[in-house]
């Protein structure tokens, strides 16, 4: 398998997505922003869409739309949260017009879907090396804002009394998401990019209240499915993005299994 040039690169796409995409998710469940996340996806559609009408290569202009976006609703500080219908109109919204602008340049179908999808098969060395110098720029980043976004996110209140800047800091951390969802798309798709964003975190939260136990595990989990995805992408010949979205799910459902026992047993596990 790791005979073919493009194999070698979907995994090395891959492990760099999975990475951002574990670290980043663990703060955006923490934080009750799944939703919004999510949302960040679709608004990158209408930007790649978009970009193509101007002659922009599509990852820029999906960049570009996701951080807007990001500062947009990071503008929204507290507010954000439980707006799920304000966030769905956005993200309808934003799908519909991407709809419009691939309407106008139909001979763009065929990237479309793998917007949509995503397609990590698929990734160039071009575009490798773009999504790690994000890569490694997203995780400095996160790094250099870690305790004041811990800090905001475990007591905003507190936080806020000793000077800490909660819209700022939503703001900054969107900005993170959405350059970690824009990633992303190209491994996962736009349609599918909450089972890698939001699926390894939710399972680690599940597994662990320990911060930095948490964010290492949510990293496994993302970085293991993605890895399993492409290798029963190439036994099965089915879309990895399937696959890897299947594992989410299945790794995050295994972690209700003690729930399932007997209370001594439960107890004991």
């Amino acid at each position: 398998m790791l005979e073919y040039d493009f194999m070698q690169t979907a995994f090395e796409a891959g492990t760099v997505v999975a990475i951002v995409a574990g670290a980043v998710g663990y703060f955006l469940v923490l934080r009750n922003l799944a939703f919004a996340g999510h949302a960040l996806s679709h608004v990158g559609f209408a930007g790649a869409t978009g970009a193509v009408l101007l002659g922009v290569a599509p990852f820029w202009g999906l960049l570009a739309f996701t951080v807007a976006g990001g500062v947009g609703m990071g503008l929204l500080g507290d507010q954000l949260r439980g707006r799920d219908v304000a966030v769905g109109i956005i993200l309808s919204m934003s799908l519909g017009l991407g709809v419009l602008f691939l309407h106008l340049y139909t001979t763009y179908a065929t990237q479309a879907s793998s917007l949509l999808f995503g397609n990590v098969l698929g990734v160039s060395p071009e575009n490798l090396r773009d999504m790690l110098v994000l890569g490694v720029l997203t995780l400095a980043f996160l790094t250099a804002m870690a305790r004041p976004l811990i800090f905001a996110t475990l007591d905003p209140e507190l936080a806020e009394a000793k000077g800490v800047s909660l819209r700022l800091i939503a703001v900054l951390f969107l900005i993170v998401v959405a350059v970690a969802v824009a990633e992303a798309v190209q491994v996962i798709g736009i349609l599918l990019v909450f089972a890698l964003m939001v699926g390894p975190a939710a399972a680690a939260l599940r597994c662990t209240t320990r911060l930095k136990s948490g964010i290492a595990l949510s990293v496994i989990f993302a970085v293991a499915e993605t890895w399993a995805g492409i290798v029963l992408a190439y036994v099965t010949d089915w879309p990895p993005s399937f696959w890897i979205t299947l594992l989410s799910s299945v790794v995050y459902g295994l972690t209700f299994a003690p729930l399932l026992l007997p209370r001594g047993a439960r107890g004991e596990a």
